[in-house]
Order: structure tokens, then C-alpha cells, then sequence
């Protein structure tokens, strides 16, 4: 082969290769990125559900914390009844928060400890002068987030379900305890 063959069979061969790769890395600029399929978003989708689920039920205990903790103190002698339902409570904040979400951080109040939570929402009510109106209300307070608990079952993952169906029950013994089990 002579020369100017090997250079045309270079040159051939070099264009060839060429418009190969130009083949495979572009068709025509209209391809973006890749768009996720039918089972990617809806694993999105219930990621997300589960992220919000988690965040409703830890507001909850967040608030249900406040309550104790405005109650405590304006009654302070109160405080050996209850004590370790706040710490129960405490517990199924920090509980329900873990495991896969990201809940906002939140400020601390000034009449709790610095290592209590308080949630975003705004102070709760001033509790009642009367410790048997204070428990009561305290009381309520364990139902209803006790009721969110149950409520959240219907849509909760497996793993999470058991552990709401778990603090929802304390929540009701709590609410037991703090009317009817002992005198005020």
C-alpha cells in the first residue's frame, strides 16, 4: 500500500469512527434528562407521605410536651404525677421523629429544660388555676393526640403503624392515669 492509500484508508477510517460516535451521544438535541419511571415517582410519592405523616405525628407530641410543661409549671407540686408521663411523652417525641425524616429543629421554651423540644406552633394556653381543671385538661390533651395517633394507622407503613398504635395507647393510659387512676 502506498503512501497517499494508507492516508485515504486513515482518513476514511477516521470519519467513519467520527460519525459513529457523533451517532451515539446526540439524536438530533432533543433528548433531556432522563425523565424517572412509574415506579421511581411512586416511591417519590410515599416517601413523601411517610416524611409528612411523621412530621404531623411528632407536632403532635411536641404539643402534647408543651402541655405538660405549661401545666408543671403553673403547678408546680404536681410535678411527682407528672413527671414521668412528660418523660413518656418526651420519649414518643424523639420516637416518632426517627427513622428516615427530617424534622425541623425546633427552639426551646424558657420554662422547660434545655434539652426539652418545644414545637413551632405558638405557646399553648395558660393552664387552669385549679390542678383538678389543669389534669383534666392534660387529660384531653393526651386523648387528642391519641386520637391523631389512630387517625395516622390508616395511612402509616407497617413499622411506623406499630409504633403509633403503641403511643396512642400510652396516650390513653395517660389520660386514665391523669383523671381517673389517682387523686389530684
Amino acid at each position: 500500500m502506498t503512501t497517499t492509500g494508507r492516508r485515504a484508508l486513515l482518513r476514511a477510517g477516521a470519519a467513519a469512527g467520527a460519525a459513529a460516535l457523533v451517532g451515539c451521544t446526540s439524536s438530533g438535541g432533543e433528548e433531556g434528562p432522563r425523565k424517572p419511571s412509574a415506579a421511581e415517582l411512586e416511591a417519590e410519592r410515599v416517601a413523601r407521605a411517610e416524611a409528612a405523616l411523621r412530621l404531623r405525628s411528632v407536632t403532635a407530641a411536641r404539643g402534647l410536651l408543651e402541655r405538660y410543661d405549661t401545666t408543671l409549671a403553673a403547678h408546680p407540686a404536681l410535678a411527682p404525677r407528672l413527671t414521668p408521663l412528660r418523660r413518656s411523652v418526651a420519649a414518643h417525641a424523639k420516637a416518632l421523629g426517627e427513622g428516615g425524616t427530617t424534622v425541623k429543629p425546633v427552639t426551646t421554651s424558657p420554662s422547660a429544660s434545655a434539652s426539652t423540644p418545644a414545637s413551632a406552633s405558638p405557646a399553648p394556653a395558660p393552664a387552669p388555676a385549679d390542678p383538678r381543671a389543669a389534669l383534666k385538661e392534660l387529660a384531653a390533651a393526651e386523648r387528642k393526640a391519641a386520637d391523631r395517633h389512630t387517625n395516622a394507622l390508616l395511612t402509616a407503613p407497617p413499622e411506623y403503624a406499630r409504633l403509633l398504635a403503641s403511643v396512642a395507647a400510652a396516650g390513653a393510659a395517660h389520660a386514665y392515669l391523669l383523671t381517673e387512676g389517682a387523686p389530684a
